[in-house]
């Protein structure tokens, strides 16, 4: 599928006429803007009739689904991953800043702006915004392809309870039993860990013998400082040593027990369904887009009559209300990427010299991220050495090579917000 762009910018209906399309390039009547998804302008004046096409969003905190559809094919469909490391990477720049105050080094002092007081309406939580933040990124990038008339978002309150239930394999609540807490008849969390965990050291199982119990933050390491139950498990004396804690005992740190539940996704989305859907309103509905909301049972009852596959790009499609259209023949998988990493120093210096954290802006005429071909494989630059040998992955993870030689790469678009692969549908 090409998308077409009208002379002065605005989206036209996309052409699977590729033999046109070359015509049009080849006599300079259109000029080629975007490669993936590839995107022409024309450079004469045009008929602007367009279809009725809906968007459907399958909103999510770790994956988006995205499908255009008229009433007879789907145009476009993708799936984008949004950044996950924003609570991390806070936390690490907390860690440090709170070290260099401690050992009196150079820090930035305290500005107090994140304080109660200073939150306006409508504030969100950084790692939320940026979620929020990516919702709209790409849905205004469709916009910007093809003529939408109306977006169609799914959101879902979840019940944090049942799933919970679902998840442990316990009984699904019912009535009262949402005012029965898990701490229901316990005195206090530490009582209850022991009671779930049957009294017994999670790490070694009894085997050393120790009566001594202990209830261990297991996910501190993590930035996890709550006092809830899962993020606390038993531990003998004897395996809750003070050394066992540290990163080179490769013990507990690090230790992620499976017994615990973590309702963080259902929590996002919980948090910023209504900022999403809000602010859609608020910058399409002037110009004529019709934004509606959906839930995600809707969504189930469709994909199940239709018997279609459980994809966040299917769910989409779904969303728009025609899920048995003709699918597109190509879909994208789409990665949101950190912009800049403003970390000077390396925050382990060895013998205690300070090492400058940041690589040069280009190595041999390359950024991490751009996008390459090595021996007809289009991959991406995730490592850079100052020798000239460069690591290449595709954005699924796959490793395609450790150490290539800068002569053997060949630049194919440099490195944006969001990388982005063609995949042929399944």
């Amino acid at each position: 599928m090409v998308y077409v762009l009208s002379k002065d910018g605005q989206p036209l209906m996309p052409t699977k006429r590729y033999g046109k399309v070359k015509h049009l390039l080849r006599s300079k009547r259109a000029k080629a803007i975007k490669r993936c998804p590839f995107t022409i302008q024309l450079t004469y004046d045009s008929d602007s009739y367009t279809q009725s096409i809906t968007l459907g969003v399958d909103a999510g905190s770790k994956t988006i689904g995205l499908s255009a559809t008229t009433k007879t094919q789907e145009l476009y469909a993708a799936e984008v991953t949004p950044r996950n490391d924003i609570s991390d990477l806070l936390e690490t720049r907390r860690s440090l800043r709170s070290s260099r105050r401690n050992r009196k080094l150079r820090y930035r002092e305290p500005r107090f702006l994140n304080r109660t007081k200073s939150k306006h309406p409508g504030w969100l939580a950084p790692s939320v915004r940026a979620k929020v933040d990516s919702h709209l990124k790409v849905i205004e990038d469709m916009t910007k392809i093809l003529p939408i008339s109306k977006i169609i978002i799914e959101t879902a309150s979840f019940d944090l309870q049942k799933i919970k239930a679902m998840e442990l394999g316990l009984p699904t609540p019912e009535g009262t039993d949402y005012q029965k807490g898990e701490l229901l008849d316990f005195v206090n969390v530490r009582e209850y860990v022991f009671w779930r965990d049957n009294y017994t050291c999670q790490w070694c199982h009894g085997k050393s013998k120790s009566n001594i119990l202990h209830t261990h933050h297991w996910a501190y390491w993590k930035g996890d400082h709550t006092d809830k139950p899962s993020s606390q498990i038993t531990l003998c004396d004897k395996c809750n040593d003070s050394k066992n804690h540290k990163p080179e005992a490769k013990m507990l740190w690090g230790w992620e027990p499976k017994i615990t539940f973590t309702a963080k996704g259902a929590a996002f989305m919980g948090i910023m369904r209504w900022s999403v859907y809000n602010e859609l309103k608020e910058i399409y509905e002037p110009s004529g887009i019709h934004i509606k909301m959906t839930y995600g049972y809707i969504t189930k009852a469709n994909r199940i009559a239709y018997n279609l596959p459980k994809e966040h790009r299917v769910d989409a499609r779904c969303i728009t209300g025609y899920p048995d259209v003709l699918p597109a023949e190509e879909w994208y998988n789409s990665k949101k990427i950190r912009c800049h990493n403003r970390q000077i120093h390396k925050s382990n210096p060895k013998r205690g010299v300070r090492k400058l954290n940041q690589a040069p802006y280009m190595v041999n005429g390359y950024r991490l991220f751009d996008k390459v071909l090595f021996k007809n494989t289009e991959c991406y630059i995730t490592g850079r050495r100052s020798t000239g040998y460069f690591a290449l992955k595709t954005l699924d993870g796959q490793k395609i090579h450790d150490s290539a030689k800068v002569k053997d790469l060949k630049l194919i678009e440099p490195r944006k917000l969001y990388l982005t692969e063609r995949k042929a549908q399944v």
